[in-house]
């Protein structure tokens, strides 16, 4: 089993920037890896992915231009790095792996989530 810890969430005021950390352990890589988001009230929706490589990236309409993902598999950590942060990005944060390789990932594994609060 893999496990996925989010951090690095919090308060920040609208146009400021946040770098979100999901740090992967257990027995297996993470391999292909997503970032999700839900706010309150409101279905989980895909924010950002990666492969396991790197080479291959995708985001979401809502959040191109403003976030980046990366990873540094040395330590098994994926990032996503927000900027130019609007109330809208305000949510609980998720990262999910995919359990074996290829494009685009599956998400077979889930973190606890991160809280992200853009203030207007």
């Amino acid at each position: 089993q893999v496990q996925l810890v989010e951090s690095g969430g919090g308060l920040v005021q609208a146009g400021g920037s946040l770098r979100l950390s999901c740090a992967a352990s257990g027995r297996t890589g993470s391999y292909g890896t997503g970032w999700f988001r839900q706010a309150p009230g409101k279905e989980r929706e895909f924010v950002a992915a990666i492969s396991q490589a790197g080479g291959y990236t995708s985001y979401a309409d809502s959040v191109r231009g403003r976030f980046t993902i990366s990873r540094d598999n040395a330590k098994n950590i994926v990032y996503l790095h927000m900027n130019s942060l609007k109330p809208e990005d305000t949510a609980v944060y998720y990262c999910a792996s995919s359990r074996t390789l290829g494009w685009p990932p599956g998400y077979d594994y889930w973190g606890q989530g991160t809280q992200v609060t853009v203030s207007s």
